[in-house]
């Protein structure tokens, strides 16, 4: 990947980012809110665009990861997995961030999955706040935040 692709990929990454983290807002306060309304076709909508976007954003970080200079690069420059998981910025980026974020997407998928059951809507709003909420504490977790020593070359976009 030449440096322009990998650019704009991480550009296009790093606003993904915002509009997954205002998707899975929109859901936690919409579920959270909810009381006994029913599980109505909006809070379908949020949960179906919040899917989509991360399963757009963990493909375009698979990408980035392999392709770029910060993920599966920095494992071979290291010399291996296990010299990688010694150093804390390259393992953050090879290791961390990448099965952080798998994981926040999973979450995202079993509370969409948790609106698809046959259960009552105040349960269904419960499931899903439950798993989003995780889904987003994981995520504020994995993100390279500029005011971290890990992102600190990086910038809010």
């Amino acid at each position: 990947m030449n440096n322009e692709m990998y650019n704009i990929l991480l550009h296009v990454h790093s606003v993904g980012r915002w509009i997954i983290l205002i998707l899975l807002l929109i859901a936690i306060f919409n579920s959270m809110v909810a009381g006994g309304r029913p599980f109505i076709r909006s809070d379908n909508r949020t949960g179906l665009l919040l899917t989509i976007f991360a399963d757009l954003q963990i493909l375009i970080g698979l990408a980035i990861w392999y392709f770029g200079p910060k993920g599966f690069k920095l494992i071979e420059a290291a010399g291996g997995m296990g010299e990688a998981m010694k150093e804390p910025t390259t393992r953050f980026f090879a290791v961390e961030h990448i099965a952080g974020m798998l994981i926040a997407v999973i979450l995202i998928h079993i509370g969409k999955a948790q609106a698809k059951r046959p259960i009552g809507d105040k349960a269904k709003h419960r499931n899903t706040l439950i798993f989003y909420l995780i889904a987003l504490l994981v995520i504020l977790l994995s993100i390279p935040w500029p005011f971290r020593s890990i992102g600190a070359a990086s910038g809010w976009f």
